[in-house]
């Protein structure tokens, strides 16, 4: 497994990590406590050593999950989120902080997410939504500032909402922001245009996220997939949306020459191209989902030639709406 610096924070994570939604088992079907904690230990037996949780991941379950497998391991560097107050994801336009993130709620919050952990400290804390029109307020500011006093959070960091890359270049102008969290993978390349640029230039840390799209590029989810009842897919790809996306996957596939099989691999090394990116975290709620991903690692970036071809395969869309 290789490494890579997470922006200017000093610590060097893992290239892939563990994204930990799934084995919150909030909204997606068929994880299991029992098969969770062996994809656990299976990342770290193969040098995975960034997880990233949230608090809103089965309430704390994937916290706590975390801390049953790993205890209080300092070689094991943790990341996690405080949600919204008020339970609205991604944070509307004209939201205000203090009915999303205020200064009480977001201390609160820290703490319950240290208890589940078992640390007296995390190593990455992350606002779970975002609005850019509160990176200049006070109120923000100062909040952040005594997180980092506190020693309870060693940095700070955004999760950005859904599509919306450049909703956060005010708070990474306020030098207050650590890291930043983006949905990042080959339909969705437009953190390229300042993001990514923005946080190579200044040392902020990147961690891609959903580099499958869901599942879409996997491709494994066609025109006639099911869902269990439940799952948060049925909703990502409701109606038309499975047809959609299978007919997309077939351009890519024969404009690149990338095979269906080779696509899941392909699609992780697409994000590990860009020099900004330190670490893509796909979600691995089994441990033979740990080892189709890790092998992503030492294959290094995709060639100059292949990345031309699929940056024409840019597709412009939010399933999340």
């Amino acid at each position: 497994m290789k490494l890579r610096q997470l922006g200017r924070t000093g610590l060097t994570v893992s290239e892939i990590g563990y994204g930990a939604w799934g084995i919150g088992k909030s909204e997606w079907v068929g994880a299991t406590d029992e098969l969770s904690l062996e994809s656990l230990q299976a990342a770290r037996d193969s040098g995975i050593n960034f997880f990233d949780t949230a608090l809103a991941y089965g309430d704390g379950h994937s916290e706590r999950l975390l801390a049953q497998a790993f205890g209080n391991a300092r070689e094991v560097i943790m990341a996690s989120k405080v949600p919204p107050k008020n339970g609205i994801w991604p944070a509307r336009r004209g939201s205000t902080l203090e009915e999303v993130f205020p200064r009480k709620y977001v201390l609160g919050c820290l703490e319950r997410t240290l208890k589940n952990l078992g640390r007296e400290t995390v190593d990455l804390y992350q606002f779970h939504v975002w609005n850019d029109d509160w990176a200049n307020q006070e109120q923000w500011q100062s909040m952040v500032e005594e997180i980092r006093r506190s020693g309870k959070a060693r940095f700070i960091g955004i999760s950005i909402n859904d599509h919306q890359p450049a909703n956060s270049l005010q708070a990474l102008a306020s030098g207050l922001v650590d890291a930043v969290q983006v949905i990042y993978n080959i339909f969705d390349q437009s953190p390229d245009d300042k993001l990514l640029p923005y946080c190579q230039k200044n040392q902020i840390g990147v961690l891609a996220r959903v580099p499958f799209d869901e599942g879409s590029l996997t491709g494994k989810i066609g025109p006639d997939s099911e869902f269990p009842a439940g799952d948060f897919r049925n909703q990502y790809f409701a109606g038309g949306r499975k047809q959609q996306v299978w007919e997309h996957l077939q351009r890519l596939v024969e404009d690149t020459g990338i095979t269906i099989d080779q696509l899941p691999g392909e699609a992780l090394r697409f994000c590990l191209s860009h020099p900004a990116v330190s670490s893509v975290i796909p979600g691995m709620r089994t441990p033979a989902h740990v080892a189709a991903n890790v092998k992503a690692s030492n294959r290094g970036p995709l060639s100059a030639a292949l990345l031309e071809k699929i940056h024409r395969h840019r597709w412009v869309r939010n399933y999340y709406e």
